[in-house]
């Protein structure tokens, strides 16, 4: 049995580590200041496309990329596509030379978004022949994402690449269909307005509290890299491929973490720039979206194979090195709650109880009160700077759902360590909103 102090004991803990935590995002994304543009064309830029079953909106991002990016080259990945993708991506190939077409095929293909990516970067080096490779930047765009305009210019800037040590650059990330009346168009009232609310809290999540997030990471030197928007330095990524024989981690589910980490480590230094970012479409089905978290939480857990690198490493200060381990161990941490919260279920079921356990319930009554304040601030936040046209009322609700919508944090832990136990480790990609049940594999296949 759980010693009684320990159920005493552990909730203050977490609780303190969560709102240390929090205080020091609050306060780096208080205190941010605009990012200095430089001048894009002192790099040249490669845009890496991963595809799968993507017909629905390749064409349009290739042909977006290139309008706004017209200097720019487009890799279009597609891995083993089994619709029209690689079709759609080889006719604009063909009246475009700076789009280029990487198809991959089974047994190669579909074994993860790294694979995708390393194939596309041996593609490029057989491509570029004698250049200056510091001077390359590679871009990774999601087959959904649309980048702003002025992206490359941000990231050119003291703050990205102008600095030679910078080995990578995140930018940051928001949802696009985020004012979409009928996100389900096939519904009725209820399911639309609870999938509109979905879309929302991805995008305060996104625009809000994983950007406070990121700007705190910026402090610590332990910024990561997400799988859209993530500009990193050929010369970073050739000295990975040197260590590591490719650049992107081939068994990895967050292939773009890791590669932020195997960036630092190789002694680059990597960071966020708030004020250029990609949009993608959020998902307004729970199904898909818990596939996808999942999936996340799992790659997450893996990162923990990391830790012992990440402590030695000369690389890393200590307060870099505290917040890679929260990170790391933050699905571990809510798979100990659920853990817990068994425990105390069973405790009070079966009529044991002790003097400890009786005195701590009110206790952790205050502290589940008090953790809701930090989610409930971000509300009004996220309002005042993304939806100002909203009421602070609306803020404040939106403050309350953010807090509810962080419990599937505990579900998705879960599933992702179940899924690691069972030794499933294999990749899907989450189908488009604009395709129907029949089109493609699907999320839950993940």
């Amino acid at each position: 049995m759980i010693p009684e102090f320990f159920l005493y004991l552990f909730p203050f803990l977490l609780l303190g580590g969560f709102l240390l935590y929090w205080a020091g995002s609050r306060h780096a994304y208080a205190r941010r200041r605009p990012t200095e543009p430089g001048d894009p064309a002192h790099h040249d830029w490669h845009f890496f496309v991963p595809c799968r079953d993507e017909e629905t909106v390749i064409a349009t991002t290739v042909t977006r990329l290139r309008t706004d990016f017209p200097a720019a080259h487009v890799w279009v990945i597609d891995d083993a596509s089994d619709d029209r993708t690689g079709v759609l991506a080889a006719a604009v190939a063909a009246e475009d030379s700076h789009v280029r077409l990487v198809s991959r095929r089974r047994p190669d293909a579909r074994i993860g978004k790294g694979a995708a990516l390393n194939a596309a970067y041996e593609a490029m080096n057989a491509h570029l022949g004698e250049v200056d490779r510091s001077r390359v930047v590679v871009c990774v765009v999601d087959a959904d994402g649309r980048l702003s305009p002025d992206a490359p210019a941000h990231v050119s800037g003291p703050d990205g690449f102008a600095d030679p040590e910078t080995g990578g650059v995140q930018i940051g990330v928001r949802m696009r269909n985020v004012d979409d009346a009928r996100p389900l168009p096939e519904r009725g009232k209820v399911a639309n307005a609870y999938a509109r609310l979905l879309i929302r809290m991805q995008d305060a999540e996104f625009a809000a509290s994983n950007t406070a997030m990121q700007l705190l990471r910026r402090r610590t030197g332990s910024v990561g890299l997400g799988g859209n928007g993530q500009f990193t330095r050929l010369t970073a990524l050739d000295r990975i491929a040197a260590a590591e024989r490719r650049p992107w981690k081939q068994d990895a589910l967050l292939e773009d973490y890791e590669l932020g980490m195997q960036m630092r480590l190789a002694g680059y230094r990597v960071t966020h720039v708030p004020d250029a970012w990609v949009t993608q479409e959020a998902l307004p089905r729970t199904r898909r979206f818990l596939t996808q978290r999942t999936r996340w939480a799992q790659g997450n857990i893996q990162c923990v194979r990391y830790a012992g690198r990440i402590i030695g490493s000369r690389h890393y200060r200590a307060r870099g090195v505290l917040e890679s381990l929260y990170t790391f161990f933050q699905p571990i941490a809510h798979l100990t709650v659920l853990a817990l919260t068994a425990v105390l279920v069973f405790i009070l079921l079966t009529g044991v109880t002790g003097t400890v356990l009786f005195a701590a319930w009110p206790l952790a009554l205050a502290l589940g009160i008090l953790s809701v304040v930090p989610f409930v601030l971000w509300g009004p936040v996220y309002r005042k700077e993304f939806a100002p046209d909203r009421s602070r009322l609306t803020g404040v609700l939106w403050g309350i759902t953010l807090w509810l919508y962080a419990y599937h944090l505990f579900i998705v832990s879960a599933r992702g360590s179940v899924r690691l136990l069972r030794g499933k480790t294999g990749w899907a990609k989450t189908r488009r909103n604009a395709e129907t049940a029949a089109a493609g594999p699907t999320a839950t296949e993940a």
